[in-house]
């Protein structure tokens, strides 16, 4: 089932993906500069490769994540809902911070919005049908005359970068209708209009509840798309994407945007798709339409992550890799344990509690598959207020693990290289070992309980060798015997990465 011709390179180089942001960030526009002073340190922590939030103008002007994409040219430089700069700064510094990361040795991943825009600036009138929010196919009305903020003329903006405005005919469906006063979520199918067919009929209900949701086969459309692509890549530079919402459009967009992409750079940037369903299988339907061009989050592992760290010791640590990208398709996995849209009081909330944390962050950082992105609020913590799906204001702390993953950047760095062998043999005590190779020939033993303290007898393959637990949560260390094998041990709830002393 792999794509070996769309290998991504980074997993055979050992990279690591930092995701740069969490959802509550402080709107204060200083976070291009604080990314920028970060990255040399990131760089020797062992990072390859940054991802940054989306840059551009959302419909929230300051305040706005950035996935209410209003104006992708706008990248913090017109004065268009209610600022210049965007919630993480201005155009000016964003330019400094990607120059100031490159040049530290790391890769930068652009954050893109392509499947839909919000916050028109003139309204349009249009016939249009009602349709349930949950099943596309199902009419809750024959055609009507509706009228919505499908006019994007970006005043703000004055045509410079491009000339194109966005209308009503460039969408495929709505979700307001201003004759009703916009204010309850009635989603509308455009009259004449072809659903994009490729969409997994399981996740219809998620693929309207944007503003205006771009028909990416409408040709000008797809013109305009290219040429913004372009004119991104001219103005910054970057080194791939990250892609949102890839499940709102027909895989093939993402082919044919990507390919136009990769021909005009003379380079095979690299792309990984969000397509948040914890269903391997609907991942493995839109990598087939693909062709595996582009990579996607390992969404199924982060929710086994979240499933065992609910469980109270009472998880089979056994099955923690079992219907994920990871084990079925490694080389098109990116994998992750938290990020901006599971971290608490997001719509996908679904935290994997900081006990856990450590276990998962040995299991994507020290294992040979996928390609893993540390969460930027697991490695610095994070304090916000927002509103939770109860509506009530809560506090939040996330915790700092940063020590603790430089830890394992540091052996994933020096140690996780050569022969893998698994030992998941125990329900709740799991241990794999990686033997080294020519250029590091050092190797590692590693191993985690979800319940009590635990052992195992794992093969190192370095005779009479003292190993130590590189994160002290075990202090003796152990002597391998004459044929290479060592009974290396972890505390309950806890896991050991040992190295040579």
């Amino acid at each position: 089932m792999n794509h070996p011709d769309s290998e991504n390179p980074m997993t055979e180089l050992n990279g690591v993906m930092l995701q740069a942001f969490h959802w509550h960030l402080p709107a204060d526009g200083t976070h291009w500069k604080t990314v920028q002073t970060q990255a040399p340190l990131l760089a020797k922590a062992g990072f390859t490769a940054l991802w940054l939030p989306p840059a551009f103008k959302g419909n929230g002007g300051v305040n706005d994540v950035g996935y209410a994409a209003y104006d992708l040219y706008d990248l913090g430089e017109f004065d268009q809902k209610g600022s210049i700069r965007t919630k993480y700064g201005t155009h000016e510094a964003y330019l400094a911070a990607i120059q100031a990361i490159q040049v530290a040795g790391l890769q930068v991943y652009a954050d893109v919005v392509l499947t839909h825009k919000t916050g028109g600036d003139a309204l349009e009138e249009f016939d249009a049908i009602a349709i349930a929010p949950d099943n596309r196919s199902c009419f809750l009305s024959g055609v009507e005359t509706i009228q919505a903020n499908t006019h994007f003329t970006f005043p703000g903006r004055n045509s410079k970068h491009s000339e194109f405005q966005w209308h009503w005919h460039h969408f495929d469906g709505v979700n307001h209708n201003l004759w009703n006063g916009g204010d309850r979520p009635t989603f509308y199918h455009l009259k004449d209009k072809s659903f994009e067919t490729e969409i997994n009929p399981y996740y219809w209900d998620s693929a309207f509840h944007n503003s205006c949701d771009i028909d990416t086969s409408y040709p000008t459309a797809q013109v305009e798309l290219n040429h913004w692509g372009e004119w991104f890549l001219d103005t910054t530079s970057v080194d791939g994407f990250r892609l949102d919402a890839v499940k709102h459009a027909r895989p093939t967009f993402f082919n044919e945007w990507l390919a136009h992409i990769r021909r005009y750079a003379k380079n095979r940037l690299f792309a990984v798709g969000d397509y948040w369903a914890d269903d391997v299988e609907s991942l493995h339907s839109f990598i087939s339409r693909t062709g595996g061009q582009l990579s996607l989050f390992d969404v199924p592992l982060h929710y086994n992550f979240h499933r065992a760290s609910r469980a109270g010791g009472h998880f089979d640590m056994r099955r923690i890799l079992f219907g994920t990208l990871m084990r079925e398709q490694p080389t098109l996995a990116v994998t992750f344990v938290e990020n901006h849209a599971s971290q608490p009081l997001q719509l996908m909330e679904s935290v994997v509690e900081p006990w856990f944390k450590p276990l998962a962050y040995a299991l994507i950082l020290l294992r040979r598959e996928g390609y893993p992105c540390v969460f930027y609020g697991d490695y610095y913590g994070g304090h916000y207020w927002g509103k939770g799906q109860d509506g009530q204001i809560h506090e939040v702390w996330l915790d700092n693990h940063q020590w603790l993953i430089d830890q394992f950047l540091y052996a994933r760095q020096h140690y996780a290289h050569g022969e893998q062998y698994d030992y998941f043999t125990h329900p709740d005590c799991i241990g794999w070992t990686r033997l080294g190779n020519g250029e590091f020939p050092a190797a590692m033993a590693v191993i985690m309980s979800g319940a009590d303290p635990g052992s195992k007898w794992m093969e190192v393959g370095k005779p009479h060798t003292t190993f130590y637990d590189l994160t002290e949560h075990v202090k003796e260390p152990i002597q391998t015997n004459e044929l290479g094998w060592g009974d290396f041990s972890c505390n309950g709830g806890s896991v050991s990465v040992w190295v040579p002393l």
